[in-house]
């Protein structure tokens, strides 16, 4: 059942840095091509991230892949910093800057092309929203406008049928997307504070988060796994199976 199509895929090169969206990418066993496949360890927590809960400012720091995705290795990695400055990831500025604003010890972690470990995600492989539920909690919250980068999804999707929610009666099922992937509809996505902050300027508004815990149970998008790994692009058709 044909349902809608891909409008926006985001990947984030670096966990809880402002992703990049692509107009096309590999789905690879755990998820988008480079998924959070580089982080920052909080030193002072123990095996834990250093991530926008304890420092919102990391969402405006804007990562992206410049070069080909290649199976060896991960293309350069290019920050832009909330000032403007664009460095590479792994500059020693970058990281003591970060580290003064975030009055933590932090040190750099990279996974391989081929595995990122679900840690760094920390749910499951894909996230995603619709257009149509976006549309329903922008009326919720009572703003003109939902970024849904708040929400930090992978993928974006246009609805044929403009159902809000519809996509929480799908678990369970599989969708394809485009001529090769699939991956399976699991569960809710529950929210936390990261939802407050605003992907442009990391400016907090709690009554977001109070309105999706009220009128949402804090639900809002679904996670999904990968049951077959392909490429997909920007207006592939999505379908229902089972």
């Amino acid at each position: 059942m044909f349902i809608g199509h891909i409008k926006e895929i985001v990947r984030h090169p670096v966990k809880s840095f402002h992703g990049e969206s692509v107009q096309k990418t590999k789905i690879m066993e755990y998820g988008l091509y480079g998924d959070r496949s580089h982080a920052f360890l909080d030193e002072t927590r123990q095996g834990k991230f250093l991530t926008i809960t304890q420092f919102p400012e990391m969402v405006r720091y804007k990562a992206r892949f410049v070069g080909k995705e290649l199976m060896e290795e991960y293309p350069k990695v290019e920050i832009m910093t909330p000032e403007g400055k664009v460095v590479d990831l792994g500059d020693e500025d970058l990281t003591k800057e970060i580290e003064n604003k975030s009055k933590r010890n932090i040190s750099l972690v990279k996974y391989t092309p081929s595995h990122v470990p679900l840690g760094a995600i920390e749910e499951e492989h894909i996230q995603l929203v619709t257009d149509a539920s976006l549309d329903k909690l922008k009326e919720i919250w009572g703003k003109t406008e939902v970024n849904y980068r708040r929400f930090r999804p992978n993928l974006l999707i246009s609805l044929k049928e403009k159902i809000p929610f519809i996509e929480e009666k799908w678990f369970g099922r599989r969708m394809k997307i485009g001529r090769e992937v699939e991956i399976q509809l699991k569960r809710h996505c529950e929210r936390c504070m990261i939802i407050t902050v605003n992907p442009d300027n990391a400016e907090r508004d709690s009554t977001l988060l109070k309105k999706v815990v009220k009128e949402r149970n804090n639900h809002f998008g679904v996670y999904t796994s990968v049951i077959k790994t392909g490429k997909i692009h920007v207006g592939d058709e999505v379908l229902l199976l089972d």
